[in-house]
Protein backbone atom coordinates (compact mmCIF):
# COMPACT_ATOMS: atom_id res chain seq x y z
CA UNK A 1 0.00 0.00 0.00
CA UNK A 2 1.69 3.10 -0.99
CA UNK A 3 0.90 6.65 0.60
CA UNK A 4 0.33 9.56 -0.94
CA UNK A 5 2.39 12.18 1.71
CA UNK A 6 0.94 16.01 0.88
CA UNK A 7 3.03 18.71 2.18
CA UNK A 8 1.98 22.03 2.91
CA UNK A 9 4.92 24.23 4.07
CA UNK A 10 5.38 27.90 2.87
CA UNK A 11 9.06 27.84 3.29
CA UNK A 12 10.21 24.58 3.40
CA UNK A 13 13.75 25.84 2.48
CA UNK A 14 14.02 26.75 6.25
CA UNK A 15 12.17 24.47 8.09
CA UNK A 16 14.01 22.21 10.15
CA UNK A 17 11.45 19.55 11.60
CA UNK A 18 9.37 18.93 8.05
CA UNK A 19 12.34 19.49 5.92
CA UNK A 20 14.01 16.24 7.82
CA UNK A 21 10.71 14.47 7.97
CA UNK A 22 11.21 14.59 4.02
CA UNK A 23 14.52 13.55 3.87
CA UNK A 24 13.14 10.74 5.24
CA UNK A 25 10.86 10.28 3.39
CA UNK A 26 12.20 10.71 0.48
CA UNK A 27 14.62 7.47 1.21
CA UNK A 28 11.42 5.06 0.42
CA UNK A 29 10.24 6.32 -2.99
CA UNK A 30 8.45 2.37 -3.03
CA UNK A 31 6.21 2.94 0.06
CA UNK A 32 5.54 7.22 -0.10
CA UNK A 33 4.74 9.43 -2.75
CA UNK A 34 5.75 13.32 -1.55
CA UNK A 35 3.37 15.97 -3.18
CA UNK A 36 4.42 19.39 -2.11
CA UNK A 37 2.19 22.35 -2.56
CA UNK A 38 4.33 24.76 -2.63
CA UNK A 39 6.26 23.90 -5.69
CA UNK A 40 3.69 22.03 -7.60
CA UNK A 41 1.51 25.42 -7.42
CA UNK A 42 3.64 28.50 -6.71
CA UNK A 43 0.49 30.26 -8.27
CA UNK A 44 -2.26 28.41 -6.19
CA UNK A 45 -3.70 27.23 -9.28
CA UNK A 46 -4.20 23.93 -8.40
CA UNK A 47 -4.80 20.92 -11.05
CA UNK A 48 -8.04 19.51 -9.83
CA UNK A 49 -8.07 16.24 -11.83
CA UNK A 50 -4.75 15.63 -11.67
CA UNK A 51 -4.86 15.96 -7.49
CA UNK A 52 -7.73 13.71 -7.86
CA UNK A 53 -6.03 11.15 -10.37
CA UNK A 54 -3.07 11.33 -6.97
CA UNK A 55 -5.42 10.47 -4.55
CA UNK A 56 -7.30 7.92 -6.41
CA UNK A 57 -3.49 6.04 -6.75
CA UNK A 58 -3.28 5.62 -3.51
CA UNK A 59 -4.56 4.16 -0.11
CA UNK A 60 -3.36 6.15 2.68
CA UNK A 61 -3.17 10.16 2.80
CA UNK A 62 -1.19 12.15 5.11
CA UNK A 63 -1.31 15.88 4.74
CA UNK A 64 1.87 17.22 6.47
CA UNK A 65 1.98 20.46 7.62
CA UNK A 66 3.33 22.76 10.30
CA UNK A 67 0.29 24.05 12.39
CA UNK A 68 -1.08 28.01 11.59
CA UNK A 69 -3.49 29.73 13.64
CA UNK A 70 -4.53 26.71 15.17
CA UNK A 71 -4.96 24.99 11.67
CA UNK A 72 -3.39 24.32 8.12
CA UNK A 73 -1.64 26.82 6.24
CA UNK A 74 -4.18 28.31 3.44
CA UNK A 75 -3.04 26.72 0.25
CA UNK A 76 -3.98 23.32 2.29
CA UNK A 77 -7.08 25.04 3.04
CA UNK A 78 -8.00 25.86 -0.70
CA UNK A 79 -6.65 22.30 -1.70
CA UNK A 80 -8.92 20.78 0.39
CA UNK A 81 -11.59 23.10 -0.73
CA UNK A 82 -11.05 22.70 -4.87
CA UNK A 83 -10.17 18.85 -4.81
CA UNK A 84 -12.72 17.46 -2.53
CA UNK A 85 -15.55 18.44 -4.74
CA UNK A 86 -19.09 17.43 -4.94
CA UNK A 87 -19.66 13.94 -7.23
CA UNK A 88 -15.99 12.86 -6.53
CA UNK A 89 -14.96 13.50 -2.63
CA UNK A 90 -19.29 13.28 -1.81
CA UNK A 91 -22.49 14.11 -2.91
CA UNK A 92 -23.79 11.15 -5.46
CA UNK A 93 -23.49 7.19 -6.47
CA UNK A 94 -20.12 7.60 -8.57
CA UNK A 95 -18.72 9.78 -5.28
CA UNK A 96 -17.09 9.00 -1.92
CA UNK A 97 -13.55 8.14 -4.54
CA UNK A 98 -11.59 8.55 -0.87
CA UNK A 99 -14.04 6.07 0.66
CA UNK A 100 -12.03 3.33 2.78
CA UNK A 101 -8.92 5.53 2.45
CA UNK A 102 -7.06 5.99 5.47
CA UNK A 103 -6.28 9.76 6.39
CA UNK A 104 -3.89 11.16 8.57
CA UNK A 105 -2.11 14.15 9.79
CA UNK A 106 1.26 14.80 10.48
CA UNK A 107 2.14 18.25 11.97
CA UNK A 108 4.73 20.31 13.50
CA UNK A 109 3.99 22.82 16.47
CA UNK A 110 5.89 25.44 17.33
CA UNK A 111 5.04 25.33 21.25
CA UNK A 112 5.23 22.41 24.09
CA UNK A 113 2.80 19.56 24.15
CA UNK A 114 1.18 20.58 27.48
CA UNK A 115 0.30 24.33 26.11
CA UNK A 116 -2.43 21.74 23.99
CA UNK A 117 -3.86 20.82 27.21
CA UNK A 118 -7.43 21.89 29.05
CA UNK A 119 -5.35 23.21 31.62
CA UNK A 120 -2.88 24.95 29.10
CA UNK A 121 -2.18 28.03 27.71
CA UNK A 122 -4.41 27.13 24.54
CA UNK A 123 -7.01 25.26 26.44
CA UNK A 124 -7.61 22.83 24.03
CA UNK A 125 -5.92 19.56 22.64
CA UNK A 126 -4.50 18.93 19.21
CA UNK A 127 -7.39 15.97 18.43
CA UNK A 128 -10.37 18.99 19.75
CA UNK A 129 -8.55 21.63 17.69
CA UNK A 130 -7.89 19.06 14.49
CA UNK A 131 -12.26 18.15 14.63
CA UNK A 132 -12.41 19.96 11.54
CA UNK A 133 -10.12 17.11 9.55
CA UNK A 134 -11.89 14.32 11.77
CA UNK A 135 -15.21 15.83 10.56
CA UNK A 136 -14.65 16.27 6.67
CA UNK A 137 -12.82 12.69 6.72
CA UNK A 138 -16.12 11.32 7.94
CA UNK A 139 -18.16 13.24 5.75
CA UNK A 140 -16.26 11.86 2.39
CA UNK A 141 -16.17 8.32 3.77
CA UNK A 142 -12.24 8.18 4.52
CA UNK A 143 -10.93 6.96 7.73
CA UNK A 144 -9.69 9.74 9.73
CA UNK A 145 -6.38 7.67 11.37
CA UNK A 146 -5.61 10.51 13.63
CA UNK A 147 -2.03 12.72 13.43
CA UNK A 148 1.62 12.46 14.38
CA UNK A 149 2.75 15.55 16.20
CA UNK A 150 6.40 17.38 16.89
CA UNK A 151 6.09 19.95 19.67
CA UNK A 152 8.67 22.32 19.21
CA UNK A 153 10.63 24.04 22.19
CA UNK A 154 9.10 27.47 24.04
CA UNK A 155 11.05 30.55 22.89
CA UNK A 156 13.67 31.88 26.12
CA UNK A 157 12.32 34.86 28.22
CA UNK A 158 15.35 37.02 25.38
CA UNK A 159 13.21 35.56 22.23
CA UNK A 160 15.44 32.88 21.84
CA UNK A 161 14.92 29.19 20.86
CA UNK A 162 17.51 26.19 21.49
CA UNK A 163 18.49 24.58 18.48
CA UNK A 164 16.76 21.26 18.07
CA UNK A 165 19.93 18.36 18.46
CA UNK A 166 20.50 16.03 15.34
CA UNK A 167 19.06 13.02 17.79
CA UNK A 168 15.98 14.84 18.47
CA UNK A 169 15.36 15.00 14.51
CA UNK A 170 16.32 11.28 13.78
CA UNK A 171 13.94 10.33 16.88
CA UNK A 172 11.12 12.30 14.94
CA UNK A 173 11.98 10.92 11.75
CA UNK A 174 11.97 7.41 13.28
CA UNK A 175 8.74 7.95 14.86
CA UNK A 176 7.06 9.64 11.72
CA UNK A 177 8.05 6.42 9.91
CA UNK A 178 6.10 3.98 12.81
CA UNK A 179 3.08 6.32 12.57
CA UNK A 180 2.88 6.05 8.80
CA UNK A 181 3.91 2.07 8.55
CA UNK A 182 1.38 1.62 11.41
CA UNK A 183 -1.34 3.11 8.65
CA UNK A 184 -0.94 -0.35 6.74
Amino acid sequence: MKTLVVVTHPDMANSVVNKRWLEELRRYPERYTVHELHQAYPDWQIDVAQEQRLIEAHDNIVLQFPIFWFSSPPLLKKWLDDVLTYGWAYGSRSGYKMQNKKLALAVTAGVRAEDYARDGRYRYSLEEIFRPFEVTAGYVRADYASFFAFYGKEAASDGAVEPLQSHELDRSAQGYQAFLAALN
